[in-house]
């Protein structure tokens, strides 16, 4: 009788051959359906970080995996050699909601924060007319988050982002966040753009202002800047608006997204204004997997859900009464929650001490949420969550704080 061979658990293979590049929660996730997601044991959790606002549908939304999957038998990639409808189709829906402009597929955030930094160099050459390193420089804020790469990774002061790997990308200062002033006061012969977060997400939920944004987009017009919005978390409908520049009425000259935007598909894009439209050219960048029938099926079907079920009206009408639940644990548990602040669906609890013990609490009492900044846990509920898996969450918040 041969003996039974015992298969390794995915903790144990991750163990062994997985780069340790991650702190991963204790947890292997195996099952996806709405807001709830199931671990290996059979144990369900209400799913609070959505992929850090990627599966903006929750998991495995019907029309969307039927999308995905007739997609797949038809026609998977192509390359950006030729067209495709999907691509086509997908840029004018984007048009449609940003304004007229043209689109930029490629396939990550930080891809597509690298392509707003690129336009700002492009912005740069053409108002030096035409001398490169004259003016290439970008305004960016502090505490910000754009990415990994050596680009965006630059753009985002954070010694715990940029430690071990210096000499950065030269051309990158740093404002205060919802300081005009401050941001005036970098401005000079050599700066091409400005660089924001509507609402820092990676660096404890932090919104810019309205008339912060509006000081901004003047400031852009004075100098002849580019305003660059990175809604990488924000846009795709995360705050109940499709883009969060649209609470502000300001009018910027690129966006990068992704995200939200494939709804669990790895896809980005760059929206560009028509003043700024004809910076790139054929050769001046590009990409493999940007923009494929794939990945624009699902973004496409990420878009016809939202529109077919108004889910930016559905999170503009939840969010009052669940922010103000949650509220209500500042008053009640002063020690623990110092305060409660975001925009839409992208929230954040300030904590008073470390987030660990929290964050475990919660995942026991089965709510997924993801750390942020500093002691700040970020929920980040799917944009179709009910009113009742938003108040189960305040509910398991309440218990988890011992009431």
């Amino acid at each position: 009788m041969q003996p039974t061979l015992t298969r390794p658990s995915a903790a144990d293979l991750y163990d062994a051959h997985v780069l340790k590049n991650y702190p991963r929660q204790p947890l292997t996730l195996v099952r996806g359906e709405g807001a709830r997601v199931w671990d290996d044991s059979g144990k369900s959790y209400l799913d609070f970080t959505s992929g850090i606002a990627v599966s903006a549908l929750g998991h495995c939304h019907p029309h969307w995996v039927a999308a995905v999957q007739r997609q797949a038998g038809e026609l998977i990639h192509t390359s950006n050699l030729f067209r495709h409808p999907n691509q086509a189709e997908l840029a004018r829906r984007l048009v449609a909601l940003a304004g007229p402009g043209r689109v930029f597929f490629c396939n990550s955030g930080a891809e597509a924060n690298e392509a707003l930094i690129k336009l700002a160099r492009l912005h740069g050459v053409k108002k030096a007319g035409g001398e490169e390193g004259k003016c290439y420089k970008v305004i960016a804020a502090q505490s910000a988050f754009h990415g990994r790469t050596f680009g965006a990774m630059s753009a985002t002061p954070q010694e715990k982002i940029q430690h071990n790997f210096r000499p950065l990308v030269p051309g990158f200062s740093f404002g205060e966040l919802n300081n005009l002033q401050s941001f005036a006061d970098l401005v000079d012969d050599a700066t091409a753009a400005i660089l924001v977060e509507p609402v820092q997400g990676e660096s404890g939920v932090n919104p810019c202002t309205p008339e912060f944004l509006r000081g901004l987009r003047a400031l852009c017009t004075k100098h002849n800047l580019l305003l660059l919005l990175d809604e990488v978390q924000t846009g795709v409908g995360r705050t109940g608006k499709f883009f969060a520049f649209e609470h502000t009425g300001v009018q910027p000259d690129a966006v990068g997204l992704a995200k939200g935007l494939g709804g669990g598909f790895p896809i980005g894009a760059m929206w560009v204004r028509e003043n700024a439209a004809d910076l790139f050219h054929p050769g001046s960048h590009g990409t493999t997997f940007g923009g494929t029938p794939l990945g624009c099926a699902a973004a496409l079907a990420v878009l016809d859900v939202i529109e077919r079920e108004r889910l930016l009206e559905k999170v503009s009408a939840q969010i009052g009464p669940w922010l103000a639940a949650l509220q209500t644990l500042v008053a009640d548990f002063p020690a623990k929650v110092a305060g409660v602040r975001g925009l839409g669906y992208l929230v954040g609890v300030q904590m008073t001490g470390d987030l660990a013990p929290i964050i475990a609490a919660l995942r026991e009492r089965g709510l997924l949420t993801a750390g942020s900044g500093n002691n700040v846990i970020r929920l980040l509920p799917p944009l179709n969550a009910t009113a009742e898996e938003l108040a189960q969450s305040v509910a398991i918040f309440r218990a988890s704080l011992g009431g």
